[in-house]
Order: structure tokens, then C-alpha cells, then sequence
């Protein structure tokens, strides 16, 4: 895949979408939405491979970079590669987080917080609903 191939933004309609995702990734995915903690398939997942994306398949985060936070969702130091994910502003709920969001597809993935470990020092708090294991092989 060419360079400028992969930089393209995946778009496709809200009826696209819903057709493709079970309805509890839509609602985290596409709506902003989040699952309730200690309840997601990967916040205690311990596989050796690639979180990608649920709706485009983009290579987001790598287990080496997965930690346990405590916080009951699947949590990473950094992301496989920063052109992957954006991130945003994000004042909602009456309180000021940075969303991450999926640079391809633009889905929603979590948020991050100043409160990882070294040498980022960030934690990306992802939901589970957002991401698809690949098994390294």
C-alpha cells in the first residue's frame, strides 16, 4: 500500500457503519459512547500482538505498550505509531479530557492521561468495544 494510500480518511455513512459494527462498537465507536469498566473483552487481556481498530482494521497499539492501570480498561503507555491516532479537546460531561480518536476512520477510542508510566508518562485509557486483537504470530 502506497504511503498516501494509507493516509486516506475511510468514510462512509452512519447506515455503513451500523451495518458493519455489532450495536454496542457503533455506540462507542461512532457515538462517543463508553463501556462500563471491568466489563470490556481486552482490559484484562494479556495476548502478545496488535490492537487495531474495530471499524478500519488501523494498527493503533501494541501489547508491549499495554499496562495494568487499575482503572478497568484496556490502558497503553503509547500508540504503535502517533500518525495513527488524534487526538482532541474533549469538554464533555462537564470536565476537560483529550479524546483519541482513530486518524483513518476518525472512531472514537478512549481518552488519555497524564498518569502513565515511564518513559511516556501518559496512560491511553481505550475501550475495548473500539479495538480488535490481532494475535501476533
Amino acid at each position: 500500500m502506497s504511503e498516501e494510500k494509507a493516509k486516506e480518511k475511510l468514510q462512509k455513512t452512519e447506515d455503513e457503519w451500523r451495518a458493519e459494527l455489532t450495536p454496542e462498537q457503533y455506540r462507542v465507536a461512532r457515538e462517543k459512547g463508553t463501556e462500563r469498566p471491568f466489563t470490556g473483552e481486552y482490559w484484562n487481556h494479556h495476548g502478545q500482538g496488535m490492537y487495531r481498530c474495530v471499524a478500519c482494521g488501523e494498527e493503533l497499539f501494541l501489547s508491549d505498550s499495554k499496562f495494568d492501570s487499575g482503572c478497568g480498561w484496556p490502558s497503553f503507555s503509547a500508540p504503535a505509531e502517533k500518525d495513527k491516532i488524534e487526538l482532541t479537546d474533549d469538554r464533555s460531561l462537564g470536565m476537560r479530557r483529550i479524546e483519541v480518536t482513530c486518524t483513518r476512520c476518525g472512531s472514537h477510542l478512549g481518552h488519555v492521561f497524564d498518569d502513565g508510566p515511564a518513559p511516556t508518562g501518559l496512560r491511553y485509557c481505550i475501550n475495548s468495544a473500539s479495538l480488535k486483537f490481532q494475535e501476533k504470530k
